[in-house]
């Protein structure tokens, strides 16, 4: 594989190009569908409360199929090769649009619902392989990007095939025929895009299939229960369905009961709301410098919460013998406030979602990650569903649309907290990205020779207090950092070292009981295949120049052969967190927003480390100015 300049280059590269044109012609095809559907039941039928219930009976008939067949789906996902599968599901698209077109356009409200259901389900078999599919042709740092692109382009599918689907709807003599022919056309041309995806070979070629959907749906809820870091990252994607749909399902009955608008200011709301998730989503590779970053799952879900409040209350008490339409509403400022609310609680949901999603996929077992995935899409069905009724039940006992997302809003607070305790990493992520966002400007070299698997030690030199955070910030994989035991204990920062699961060490002098834990520990995360990062100088610098590099590192590779890979740290000395002027932290530092370089160097073999060699590459890494 070559890696690409920029996310929007994979739009060019057959690895991801037509599987992207076959998403996005689905999506667009659901939401054609769906729109005049919705759009009828809105605006046709007389009394609000019938359409309350008939809209969230319509948003529960399309999500309830994810419930009921993910776990068939994500079993077949991973016995078989994925892009024949994709056809075989694209084709039964065209036979439930052939239904749907039949629906439309003799205008029976019952055979759309069904035909709807029949969607779901179609898009439930899709799903597993949807997600499952991208990291067997995408690489690691492609990862973001890719799903950007993917979430950014099903919320613009949303977006255009929603206000196709609603301008169709507003023209009784010929709307229905036509829209009955584009979602049968657009189902021949997902067709058609999908025999241009590249082969995905088979996961678990000899998997025996169990269809019974009880006793496997608990299965692969275990397969994800496994392991915990994945399994919340799922609930939090269930949680974000769960909130987003909610919104979007309000939308048209808020615009006519709440704003006074009339159709074009609901389909308004919905480009607002479906431009920010593709801005949001698109901005994600930027801000994550290309790592799978935890940290905006957390910047994302408090953005949602704030902007959520404040949309409940920011709605204009208007009272209008008929409704507003598109230009009117817009002409008044009082409703900008409500326009932008919209526009931020998207973004930030988009700086949600997307590291959730690389994160399943990325940390996934490979041999059932279809399964994991339509554990997924179980969860985020029940979640759906259980909005769907939940808004029923609060707007029929005469809680507002407002009210509803008010409650939603500090629902969502109640959620981010819980997940955030029990995953402390979300937030200590947040705490790196935000010190590398604003205190420094960091740059990266030839961090290649990290391997993406399997155990190695990182050893760099000491500059600041905070040297194993902009390391943390550069290198993709989850590292354990070895440290000076007063550095580990510093407040505030100390939380992030014990959550990334720093390991504190002291020379002999001051804690020999303590050295040998660490040595342990060293041992043990070796063992276990992971990556440990260790300080060699054993304190840091006074000067800016390096210390000697102590012989440790040669004990800890003795005693478990792995490869040491060197890097560099350039740039941080005089920074608030170094000891420039011999102070760290008490001083005004000589420059703020420092250009930082973490550059790295090949790989050294167990057998060949020395100490005072490891120190002399060190300082040329840090003399080379590339």
């Amino acid at each position: 594989h070559i890696a690409t300049s920029s996310q929007f280059a994979l739009l060019r590269d057959k690895r991801f190009s037509a599987f992207f044109a076959t998403q996005f012609l689905g999506a667009f095809n659901d939401n054609v569908y769906k729109s005049v559907l919705l759009i009828f039941i809105a605006f046709e039928l007389s009394n609000p409360d019938d359409v309350n219930t008939l809209v969230n009976v319509a948003a529960g008939l399309f999500i309830l199929p994810f419930f009921l067949f993910s776990a068939t789906a994500g079993q077949i996902a991973d016995k078989y090769e994925k892009s024949r599968l994709i056809r075989h599901i694209k084709s039964a698209e065209i036979l439930v649009m052939f239904i749907g077109a039949t629906a439309i356009y003799v205008h029976n409200i019952s055979l759309q619902l069904i035909t709807l259901f029949l969607m779901g389900t179609q898009s439930s078999f899709f799903g597993p392989v949807k997600y499952s599919i991208l990291p067997q042709h995408l690489r690691q740092e492609e990862l973001i990007g890719g799903n950007a692109l993917v979430e950014g382009g099903t919320f613009l599918a949303i977006l255009v095939g929603t206000i196709l689907g609603g301008v169709l709807a507003n023209y009784a003599e010929f709307g229905p025929r036509l829209a009955a022919i584009i979602v049968v056309a657009c189902a021949v041309a997902g067709w058609l895009t999908s025999l241009r995806i590249p082969r995905a070979d088979a996961a678990d070629a000899g998997l025996q299939i169990n269809w019974n959907l009880f006793t496997e749906t608990a299965r692969i809820l275990r397969f994800a229960h496994g392991n915990r870091t994945v399994f919340l990252s799922i609930l939090g994607i269930s949680w974000f369905w769960l909130f987003g749909a909610v919104f979007l399902t309000q939308f048209p009955n808020y615009s006519r009961v709440v704003l006074g608008g009339d159709a074009g200011v609901a389909t308004l709301m919905l480009t607002v709301f479906s431009l920010g998730i593709g801005l949001g989503s698109l901005s994600c590779e930027r801000l994550s410098a290309r790592h799978i970053e935890l940290g905006l799952v957390p910047l994302g879900s408090i953005g949602m919460t704030w902007f959520g409040i404040d949309l409940a209350f920011a709605h204009p008490q208007r009272v209008a013998p008929e409704l507003i339409g598109f230009g009117a509403f817009i002409g008044d400022a009082a409703n900008w406030r409500v326009l932008v609310d919209l526009l931020l609680i998207s973004v930030f949901g988009g700086f949600y979602i997307v590291p959730l999603y690389a994160l399943v996929q990325h940390r996934s077992e490979a041999r059932h990650r279809s399964r994991v995935i339509a554990a997924n899409n179980v969860l985020n069905a029940a979640f759906m569903v259980a909005g769907a009724l939940v808004s029923v039940a609060l707007l029929n006992s005469d809680l507002t649309i407002p009210q509803l997302f008010l409650v939603l809003a500090l629902m969502n607070a109640a959620v981010a907290v819980y997940i955030y305790t029990l995953v402390p990493e979300f937030l200590m992520r947040l705490i790196v990205w935000l010190l590398v966002h604003t205190i420094y400007r960091i740059r990266e070299q030839e961090l290649h020779h990290i391997p993406l698997e399997g155990p190695a030690v990182l050893v760099c030199n000491h500059v600041s207090f905070v040297d194993a955070l902009i390391i943390a910030a550069a290198v993709s994989r989850p590292t354990r950092y070895v440290m000076y035991h007063r550095i580990f204990k510093i407040p505030i920062v100390s939380f992030v070292f014990r959550t990334a699961k720093a390991i504190p060490i002291a020379p002999a002098s001051e804690d020999r009981e303590l050295l040998a834990r660490a040595y342990d520990e060293i041992a043990a995360a070796l063992e276990a295949g992971e990556l440990v990062c260790i300080f060699p100088e054993g304190q840091i610098t006074a000067d800016g120049e390096l210390n000697t590099f102590r012989n440790g590192i040669e004990r800890i590779v003795r005693r478990t052969p792995v490869p040491v890979v060197p890097i560099a740290l350039r740039g941080l000395w005089g920074s608030f967190f170094s000891r420039y002027n011999r102070k760290a932290m008490r001083t005004w530092p000589r420059k703020l927003w420092s250009k930082i370089t973490v550059i790295g160097g090949p790989a050294i073999a167990a057998a060949d480390v020395r100490a005072p060699d490891l120190q002399a590459r060190v300082a040329s890494l840090l003399a080379d100015e590339r």
